[in-house]
């Protein structure tokens, strides 16, 4: 990026004269946005087209000073998107950047654009239009995921597989069952960017520098002409709000903390210790020396982009915990760590949805799983205060009584005969062998949101049809 002499001309002179000189080096280092803000553009073009038709609408300009701002606009826009556009670090960021090219483009109206409105509106209204685009990318990429686990759920949906508490076996569960409970983690996030996106749909555009403007324009038609649902009510509270910005990322944060725990059980699972799934090769690396290894690495990476979106989040919320209103230049912080956080959130949503599409479970290796490990145990418990009319806690203690049995014998609870459990308590029928296979034990969990087949099928179709 160049600086033209004409460039400190025009930032000297967008300063109004009040500065004789340009900054020194060091200070126009710290004080440009533009090597990030650039990612502005798009809406920053938008917003100054709606608010130069805003000003004719009102007669505060004229019709074809208009034209000729919304048409030099398109072709500054038309420059940034095939790289022939001059940036400069001199003007400081996107606005200034644009508004300068504006003038060489189209010369003397260029600089009735900005009135009526100053730079703390301007990129105020940016970074919303902005950063409500990126929570709809979120809400896409997001319901292809959720669709995605869907698809696991429903061809798994009755396959047995070990549940887990503290990573022990606890009771037996189904895949679909298991992918479901994702599907509701996902299906929280989705309204997580939706609630965020309703709340940040109102235009700062307007408010100018913080106190609103002495000419007669018209918020309602700007709000409506940016997709707005309305104007912000505030004029100091539009200028200085960056809640928006901090909603995004905790919805980002809490998102990619349910990315990370499906990724952490991605690289468990597809380990050569558990072998309950097969990655493909699209999303699988070798090792440099190991011939046999098959390295879960998008889904370690996908793990890791936490931190970084967590990092975020906490930057951001500490640049504003302490400001008072209405603008301060501290936030002109508030870009670079949500661009780098949607980014790496949209990457991480792409490769699990891709992942998840291409993910095979192993059925064989998953029910033999969930008939390890006394996973029927707790069957066993409820059948004793059901039949045999034990309390629950005499049933949990001859259940432990019975696994310590089958531990010390090297068999499982099926694997007792009659006489065996009824050395331990007489009260035991033949009848209890009905509830401690494992397929007889997901069977029986009908309580809604349990984890029986015909369950697990109901929230299927309950999600297909929210999402459509």
């Amino acid at each position: 990026m160049t600086d033209r002499p004409q460039d400190k001309d025009a930032a000297n002179s967008m300063w109004g004269g009040r500065f004789a000189a340009g900054p020194d080096a060091i200070m126009e280092a710290i004080n440009a946005s533009i090597d990030f803000d650039r990612r502005l553009y798009a809406q920053d073009i938008r917003g100054s087209r709606a608010h130069a038709a805003m000003l004719a609408a009102q007669g505060i300009i004229s019709d074809s000073d208009a034209k000729a701002i919304g048409e030099g606009l398109i072709t500054v826009l038309s420059e940034i998107e095939t790289g022939d556009f001059p940036f400069s670090a001199a003007l400081e960021d996107i606005h200034m950047n644009v508004e300068a090219r504006l003038k060489d483009i189209i010369g003397e109206p260029a600089g009735r654009l900005h009135t009526g409105r100053s730079r703390n509106d301007q990129v105020a209204t940016d970074f919303r239009l902005w950063v409500r685009d990126q929570c709809d990318a979120a809400i896409a990429g997001l319901q292809a995921l959720i669709r995605a686990a869907l698809s696991q759920a429903e061809s798994g949906a009755d396959w047995v597989m070990p549940g887990f508490t503290h990573l022990q076996t606890a009771q037996p569960v189904t895949w679909g069952h298991h992918m479901m409970a994702y599907v509701e983690m996902f299906g929280r996030d989705l309204s997580r960017f939706r609630d965020a996106r309703r709340r940040m749909n109102e235009s700062p555009l307007g408010a100018a520098a913080l106190a609103g403007t002495g000419y007669p324009i018209d918020r309602e038609a700007t709000a409506k002409a940016l997709d707005f649902a309305r104007p912000m009510a505030n004029s100091l509270d539009a200028v200085s709000d960056r809640d928006f910005a901090l909603e995004f990322l905790s919805s980002a944060s809490i998102c990619a903390v349910h990315l990370s725990r499906l990724s952490e059980e991605l690289v468990i699972w597809s380990s050569a210790q558990f072998r309950f799934v097969s990655m493909s090769d699209k999303w699988s690396t070798g090792s440099s020396i190991m011939p046999q290894k098959r390295n879960p690495d998008a889904a370690e990476l996908i793990r890791a982009k936490i931190g970084r979106i967590l990092g975020a989040t906490v930057a951001l919320f500490t640049v504003m915990k302490g400001l008072p209103l209405a603008y301060s230049k501290d936030m002109q912080e508030d870009k670079e760590q949500v661009f780098d956080a949607a980014d790496h959130l949209m990457l991480a949503l792409a490769a699990m949805t891709g992942m998840l599409s291409d993910l095979t479970a192993n059925r064989d290796r998953l029910e033999a799983a969930a008939s390890a490990g006394f996973s029927t145990a707790t069957d066993l418990a409820d059948w004793l205060v059901r039949e045999a009319g034990l309390a629950f806690r005499e049933a949990h203690h001859v259940t432990g009584s019975l696994v310590a049995l089958a531990e010390k014998k090297g068999c499982d609870l099926p694997d007792l005969t009659l006489s065996d459990m009824q050395a331990v308590n007489p009260a035991i029928s033949a009848g209890v062998f009905t509830v401690l296979g494992v397929h007889n034990s997901v069977a029986s969990r009908q309580s809604y949101g349990g984890t029986a087949p015909d369950q697990v099928r109901a929230q299927i179709a309950r999600w297909k049809e929210i999402l459509a």
